[in-house]
């Protein structure tokens, strides 16, 4: 897919990608993931952007973060914020692509290869943007799950698609390490039931 010479930057949207594996079933080694992208070229920068929830669940997801901040990715946050809808029942909206969209508009004239871990479709005129740059662009989504993580649109647009499943046994994390608190799962993301289809939306804006 990549020379090695070939310059890339890393864009993962954390709670789009935490949603995909979940519904496949595994959880990303991120210190596999980083080293398989480093064996397709040269990595610029790997940016991974979450929202936080601050109350008793807050350090549930912070190691994850630490270790990510001291192995090599850029960690980009912002508090979420509650509501509650017209059940009564407690829910949070927390939206990471305007701050995804500026970062890569902004590397995009310093590297040859952008790859966004993510299907949302919300994505597609930011792939359209930095292809008129000339940059290539691969989303990282699946098709392997019902309804598909990754927008049709999205994928058309991207100039490749890589199927997480494809991924799996190069980014996946061996099962008896799930204890491992540096790779810890971001519980908080699983504190209401589940989503809808394996989406993501509670945690979007829409």
């Amino acid at each position: 897919m990549a020379t090695n010479m070939e310059k890339i930057a890393l864009f993962i949207d954390g709670a789009n990608l935490y949603s995909a594996t979940k519904s496949l079933g595994f959880d990303i080694d991120y210190k596999r993931l980083l080293k398989e992208f480093q064996s397709r070229g040269y990595v610029l920068r790997a940016f991974y952007y979450t929202t936080l929830i601050e109350d008793t669940e807050y350090s549930s997801i912070r190691p994850l973060l630490d270790w990510l901040d001291y192995n090599g990715y850029s960690v980009v946050t912002k508090p979420a914020r509650e509501f509650t809808d017209s059940q009564g029942r407690r829910r949070v909206r927390g939206n990471m692509d305007i701050e995804l969209a500026v970062n890569a508009m902004e590397l995009a004239g310093h590297v040859d290869h952008i790859v966004i871990f993510s299907g949302d479709g919300d994505f597609r005129s930011l792939v359209e943007a930095i292809q008129r740059k000339g940059v290539r662009v691969s989303v990282v989504s699946t098709v392997h799950t019902q309804p598909p993580m990754i927008s049709d649109d999205l994928r058309r647009q991207a100039d490749a698609f890589i199927d997480l499943v494809e991924l799996q046994a190069k980014i996946g994390r061996d099962p008896g390490e799930r204890s491992n608190r540096m790779q810890e799962t971001p519980r908080f993301l699983e504190r209401r039931g589940p989503a809808p289809s394996g989406t993501a939306d509670e945690f979007s804006e829409t």
